[in-house]
This record gives structure tokens, C-alpha cells and sequence, in this order.
């Protein structure tokens, strides 16, 4: 995982599909050169991605500064002086490239990758962030800042490992009654958010839990295993900068 570097080029990588600790490397790759900046002006070479990018979508950012770039779940949150919240989710095959000095973590040579840049931020600092996307399955959207907590893509998400909300208790009153699979029901994102299959299946392995066991039998014991054993799972590899397979280079 997750970020390569050749000068002047960085580019923060998402592996296939990223999930929470991928998407916390892309952040921390992207701080150093977006976060407290403005945006000079942004170039959008196509009208849309898996949806249609926003109206007026250069115009409305422009001489934005990126008061805080965070993460929620999967997605990114640009929120802006202006009062919107840019949403970036990196589908399949997303990737930031950054063209300046300044390194973000976890980098390592690359070529020039330009046949799929769709969207070109021209940042303060005299970097640029370039969004590339060949499967064109992630998405930016803009969202007012008052109103973010009803964004309807996060609304009905459950909570974060390691967030005050996601404990062996939330997992006694989640799993009660389920008759799905452990493992179908910790990659539902309306129970914990951000998990994927790689996180899922090392955590049960850990808590000692079979994928095919039926998530109303876990509350009790082997709730108190395995929400720490998530836990720890997502922390590692947010350590480690994410998990690389396909064409992304190790971490």
C-alpha cells in the first residue's frame, strides 16, 4: 500500500476495494498537501464519475481552503471554508497523484499516470492532487457542512472499530437475533462501518470464530473475543498503511 513517489510525483494509492484502514493512509498521505490550504482552482476533465460530479463543481471550490480533511467510514471529507463538505470515495481503482516536494507517508516510485485523471486540484502550496480513476467507481459530492450529519450515504452507517461506539456490548445488541453468518453480518456496514473481507476474516480467525457461524450465536463470550480482535486488526493496519493486493505494492 498505498502511496509511490518519484520526484516530483506522489501518488497515494487505495487497493481493490479500499476499506477503512486504506482510506485512513489515503487521508494521511493527502494532509500534508490539502489540509488547512486553498484550493486554487480545480480542473474536471469529464462530467462525472459512478455519478455525476457536482454543478458547478470547479466554481463552487474554488479559493476553498480545506479547513479539515477527514475520514468517515470508507469516504473522505474535504470540509471547506465555504460551508460544504467535498464527499471522495474511491470506488474500485481510485487514486490521488501529487505532483510537489512535499511527501505524504507511505510513498514509493511510480510512473506518470494520466489516461484516467479526472479531476485536477490545484493546491495553495503550488502542489496539485490529481483523482485518477480507471473503473470510474468512486464519486465526489458536495454537501452542506450544517447538514452533513443527515448525508444520506453515512446516515444509516453503525459504528467504527476503535470509536467510542463499537464495543463487545454493541456487538451483544447488534448480533441479537441475526440469523445471517458472522461474517455477512460484519460486512454490513448498517452494523460496523468501514470493515471489508480481508479485516473480517482475520478478526474472526483471531477471535476464534467460524465465518459461517450464525452471528445470534456470538453475544456472550465470543463477542467479548472478537470485538477486540477487530479492534486490533484495524489498528495494525492502519500502522502498517493498509493491505496490498493486485497491482499495489506492499505496505
Amino acid at each position: 500500500m498505498c502511496a509511490y513517489l518519484i520526484r516530483p510525483w506522489l501518488t497515494v494509492y487505495a487497493i481493490k476495494m479500499p476499506e477503512l484502514p486504506e482510506v485512513e493512509t489515503v487521508r494521511r498521505g493527502l494532509a500534508p498537501v490539502m489540509e488547512g490550504r486553498r484550493i486554487l482552482r480545480l480542473e474536471q476533465r469529464r462530467a462525472d464519475l459512478r455519478f455525476p460530479l457536482p454543478e458547478r463543481f470547479a466554481e463552487r471550490v474554488a479559493n476553498a481552503r480545506i479547513d479539515r480533511l477527514a475520514r468517515q467510514a470508507k469516504f473522505l471529507a474535504a470540509h471547506l471554508s465555504t460551508g460544504e463538505v467535498l464527499v471522495m470515495h474511491l470506488g474500485m481503482t481510485g487514486r490521488f497523484t501529487i505532483s510537489g516536494q512535499r511527501q505524504g507517508e507511505f510513498h514509493h516510485e511510480t510512473g506518470h499516470l494520466t489516461a484516467h485523471d479526472h479531476v485536477i486540484f490545484h493546491m495553495e502550496g503550488g502542489e496539485t492532487v490529481t483523482y485518477n480513476d480507471p473503473r470510474r467507481f468512486g464519486f465526489m459530492e458536495l454537501w452542506p457542512a450544517a447538514t452533513f450529519g443527515a448525508y444520506p450515504r453515512l446516515r444509516t452507517m453503525g459504528p467504527e472499530p476503535l470509536s467510542n461506539g463499537f464495543s463487545a456490548a454493541y456487538l451483544d445488541t447488534a448480533l441479537s437475533g441475526k440469523a445471517a453468518p458472522i461474517k455477512a453480518a460484519l460486512l454490513d456496514q448498517s452494523v460496523i462501518a468501514g470493515l471489508g473481507n480481508i479485516y473480517v476474516c482475520e478478526a474472526l480467525y483471531r477471535a476464534g470464530i467460524s465465518p459461517k457461524r450464525l452471528s445470534r450465536s456470538v453475544p456472550g463470550l465470543r463477542a467479548a473475543r472478537l470485538a477486540p480482535a477487530i479492534n486490533a486488526v484495524i489498528a495494525e493496519a492502519i500502522t502498517a498503511g493498509g493491505s496490498s493486493i493486485s497491482d499495489f505494492a506492499g505496505t
